[in-house]
């Protein structure tokens, strides 16, 4: 029997690395901003959030005014298909800091912080849950393989949901965890309102509740096949799991309902209209191995395909290292003691030696949070979505970023494995090495030259391998990689590859999509300024018009430059390639008369953004 341990509790030490951890990432998503274009959809949410910020500012002059039905309707149904909470804080944020405080030198940046402050929080959130489930190497080791991921790193920077729901949502799962470790009241309460905010931040959250259940009778199921081998005080998560889900049954829709306005009146209906638009969500084009898929069937290897060519590969195999580990730990025991139930007393055949195998077998230690499990099961969850042929994958990588943080921490706790296991090899490497000096002193060699010398020297070996010298090398070794790939790939990260493909231009040989969204308009600004002529007309292409206009209010373009929808006429003519925008550039040639672009802009050589010029004017 493994005697009932409770979790470690977090030292100070550990809030001020987290808050480091925080603080780095967001000084980091603000010092590379600059050169980063505005994605189409951040177009659509600036227009939501002027909205909401006038509201909020009629709710300060008039209160009674601003919370008329009519008032609120016409503020709130700007975007209603997605809820309000993110845009509400990108609006704040804009009113506050930047109209009132004037803390940014680019006004787009105001709508981009609160997205970053929570990326940042949900980098600090991955160290503190591997440092309280593993140790301090397992939690700064996942949080910076999880900041160092790509395609994350380029979403935290925008004024969109899919960085702030990874962190909500990681929230509420750790919440979940505390509930079930710590009992009492707090953490389920927290559970719930951490559900709220999930609710009012993207649906993705709706795989929450799938996963929390799903724990929870797994738990039950556990207890039930080792119950005899542990004390009653090892048998309280799955009783614990039920006021957490509770509260996220009750305090959860609360929170989501006071939230959202727009959801205040007529409250059913429009939450039939929000679950519809995404449950019946329109297809868009998306290349995959160099085949265009618009309409189901969608191929179900995307995402186990997209994930191994844009997530670093040391990230990879350090997550199935640790996912292997976790199995065998936590699987093999619970599997012999169920199939030992079924071995008659003294029988013979497979399942005496299953039932001799249970006996032999040493418990797990207690985890009443069923850590493992819960991670595993969060990724599971959010990559099903992909087994159906009929989900849209036009999103990239993003609709599945949910499951990165739990992707980290469980390499995480393989690279602390791996740590303890080199301080041990280390240790037994400077050992045989004592005992083979002995062995020649026994013998009559005498001590060579140097040999006192060494005494000291390997002990300081010894030290180093009990220190931090192990784990910052072997760290250094293990980062290096993400880091420069993530550094390296800024501000084209939704074209970057990892060199399992063959990177950027490996990827393009395969046929795999080079960019979306029409953001990387903002990597030939200063081409722009330099060549189009005063008052000159460019052709903005997939760049949404509002984002168009955040680079002129931004003083990234000049103010002169005018964007326009038709290419016919135009002084210049972007082209952000997609298969199925290649007709975009047709156009370009007929009307400009030349196949020839005159700028290209993209990474390690492959063209992402193309610039025409009409040599007639």
């Amino acid at each position: 029997m493994t005697r009932a341990a409770r979790p470690a509790p977090l030292a100070p030490a550990d809030g001020a690395i987290a808050l480091a951890f925080a603080a780095a990432y967001v000084a980091l998503l603000l010092a590379t901003a600059g050169d980063l274009g505005y994605a189409r959809d951040e177009g659509f949410y600036f227009v939501a959030a002027n909205r909401y910020g006038a509201w909020f500012q009629a709710l300060v002059e008039a209160p009674r005014a601003a919370l008329a039905p009519e008032a609120v309707d016409a503020a709130w149904s700007v975007n209603r298909e997605h809820p309000g909470l993110i845009k509400s804080l990108f609006a704040l944020s804009n009113l506050v800091l930047q109209k009132r405080l004037g803390l940014f030198a680019m006004e787009g940046t105001s709508y981009r912080f609160p997205a970053m402050v929570l990326s940042g929080a949900g980098v600090a959130l991955v160290y503190l849950w591997g440092t309280q489930a593993r140790d301090r190497i397992a939690g700064a080791s996942a949080a910076v393989l999880f900041a160092m991921l790509p395609r994350y790193f380029y979403h935290a920077h925008l004024a969109c949901f899919d960085a702030p729901i990874v962190t909500v949502w990681a929230l509420c799962a750790y919440a979940y965890w505390r509930a079930l470790r710590d009992g009492g009241a707090l953490w389920p309460v927290l559970t719930g309102i951490a559900f709220g905010l999930a609710l009012d931040t993207k649906h993705n959250s709706w795989f929450l509740p799938i996963v929390c259940v799903a724990h929870a009778v797994a738990l039950e199921l556990r207890e039930r096949i080792v119950a005899p081998a542990a004390p009653p005080q090892q048998q309280r998560g799955a009783r614990r799991s039920l006021a957490a889900l509770a509260a996220m049954a009750t305090i959860g829709p609360i929170v989501f309902y006071a939230l959202w306005p727009w959801i205040w009146r007529d409250t059913l209906p429009r939450l039939r209209e929000y679950a519809s638009f995404h449950l019946n969500h329109e297809y868009y084009n998306m290349e995959f191995l160099g085949r265009n898929h618009w309409t189901p069937p969608m191929p179900r290897a995307y995402a186990p395909v997209m994930t191994a060519a844009t997530v670093p590969v040391v990230t990879l195999c350090l997550f199935a290292a640790g996912l292997c580990a976790s199995a065998r730990e936590r699987l093999l025991y619970p599997l012999a003691c169920a199939a030992a139930r079924l071995a008659p007393p003294g029988g013979a055949g497979a399942l005496a030696s299953v039932r001799a195998l249970a006996a032999r077998l040493r418990p797990p230690a207690h985890d009443p949070g069923g850590t493992a499990l819960l991670w595993f099961l969060a990724i599971a969850a959010v990559y099903g979505a992909w087994l159906s042929p009929s989900t849209p994958i036009f999103g990239g990588t993003k609709h599945w970023m949910t499951a990165y943080p739990f992707i980290a921490l469980f390499a995480g706790a393989a690279f602390s494995a791996a740590v303890r296991r080199a301080r041990v090899a280390l240790r037994a490497l400077l050992r045989a090495r004592r005992g083979a000096g002995l062995l020649r002193a026994r013998r009559g060699a005498g001590a060579r030259p140097g040999a006192f010398a060494r005494a000291p020297r390997s002990a300081a070996l010894e030290r180093a391998a009990r220190g931090p010298l192990v784990p910052a090398l072997l760290g250094a070794a293990v980062v290096a990689a993400p880091i420069a790939e993530t550094l390296h790939a800024h501000p084209w990260a939704l074209s970057s590859y990892t060199p399992l493909v063959g990177g950027p231009p490996g990827a393009a040989t395969l046929g795999l999509n080079r960019t979306f969204w029409g953001y990387t308009t903002g990597a030939v600004v200063d081409y722009l300024n330099e060549n189009v002529p005063p008052r000159g007309t460019v052709y903005v292409h997939d760049t949404a018009g509002p984002a168009w206009d955040m680079l002129l209010r931004d003083g990234r373009l000049r103010k002169d430059i005018r964007g326009v929808g038709a290419v016919a006429g135009a002084d210049f003519a972007l082209y952000h390639h997609e298969k199925h925008m290649l007709g975009q550039a047709y156009q370009a040639w007929v009307a400009f008369g030349t196949t020839r672009p005159d700028h290209i802009a993209g990474l390690d050589g492959v063209p992402v953004i193309l610039v025409y010029r009409n040599p007639a004017r």
